[in-house]
């Protein structure tokens, strides 16, 4: 997967290289810091470079940070220095990323890890003749037509304006304007068929995103260690609470499937039972209004 990990270095020796040369050189920290080290040979072969090219690389980037890399003369490749201090910034979601995918080699995509990782199994895949579709529609604000399967109504016709992708946890689905309910809401992508663009697809005011009021509107949620936790410092730890709390700043239309995901007590005495409620909403009023709430653990409506 080709994913740029690592933000502009601040030595003065590389600060003007291009992206090209910079993107080579993040890959040999990458390698240096998560995996201890590297050859020429992966070099060449991640980006399609000559011998001489990743020669140069390396020795820009021992030249700016000599005390990140060594060469090790019998195994002829190189590995972490002494005193390594990253010179690049390293975003712990991106690196997570890489080391479970993998990246890609030639412009062809892998799925290899980089070190043994088990991923939990994902629901929801949808088809390239799907996504590619929505993905423009988004990108060009476009409306799209399609067949979609849904619960309540079967198999319908829909004409929707998309906006954002959303992942649940469990599957991906759009958030899109949809012109028969009138209303904005969210769908699935792998109940979708035959997406295609419409010819003529101006969006019009209340179909932009703009319009959608449970999208746009944010909500503050403070998380905390659900009472009937017999350890509530480890959960703080696990969550990376401060001063106790946990706290999460939500789009609305999105708040629900957060809090069903995190398994998150939503009842307000904390009544749900079990362990696996590990965390309890202390401010549960936050959730008024809130249409995703339905989904959210214990949530009752609330009545002012």
């Amino acid at each position: 997967m080709s994913i740029e990990l690592l933000s502009a270095p601040p030595s003065q020796a590389i600060e003007n290289l291009n992206q090209a040369q910079r993107e080579r050189l993040t890959f040999i920290e990458f390698r240096l810091f998560f995996l201890g080290g590297l050859g020429r040979q992966e070099l060449i072969q991640r980006f399609g470079v000559a011998p001489a090219v990743a020669t140069r690389d390396f020795a820009q980037y021992r030249e700016a940070f000599p005390n990140n890399i060594s060469f090790n003369g019998k195994t002829k490749s190189y590995e972490l220095g002494h005193a390594f201090s990253p010179a690049f910034k390293h975003f712990p979601d991106q690196v997570l990323a890489v080391l479970a995918h993998g990246f890609g080699y030639g412009g062809v995509y892998t799925s290899d890890c980089l070190v043994p990782c088990e991923l939990p199994i994902i629901l929801s895949r949808p088809t390239i003749d799907v996504l590619a579709p929505i993905s423009r529609a988004i990108h060009q604000q476009k409306i799209v037509s399609l067949n979609y399967q849904s619960h309540s109504s079967g198999l319908t016709q829909r004409e929707v304006a998309p906006f954002a992708l959303v992942n649940d946890g469990l599957r991906w689905h759009v958030r899109a304007y949809d012109r028969k309910t009138n209303e904005f809401r969210d769908f699935v992508l792998t109940r979708m068929e035959e997406v295609s663009a419409l010819a003529e697809s101006v969006l019009l005011k209340h179909e932009l995103p703009s319009a959608d009021i449970q999208w746009n509107r944010i909500v503050e949620l403070d998380l905390i260690p659900h009472p009937n936790q017999d350890h509530p410092e480890i959960i703080e730890r696990d969550y990376g609470m401060t001063a106790g709390v946990l706290h999460l700043k939500l789009r609305a239309a999105v708040a629900g499937y957060v809090l069903r995901q995190l398994i998150v007590d939503c009842s307000p005495e904390h009544s749900l039972k079990g362990k696996e409620y590990r965390l309890w909403l202390r401010n549960h009023l936050a959730l008024y209004g809130v249409s995703s709430a339905v989904l959210a653990p214990g949530h009752e409506v609330i009545s002012l």
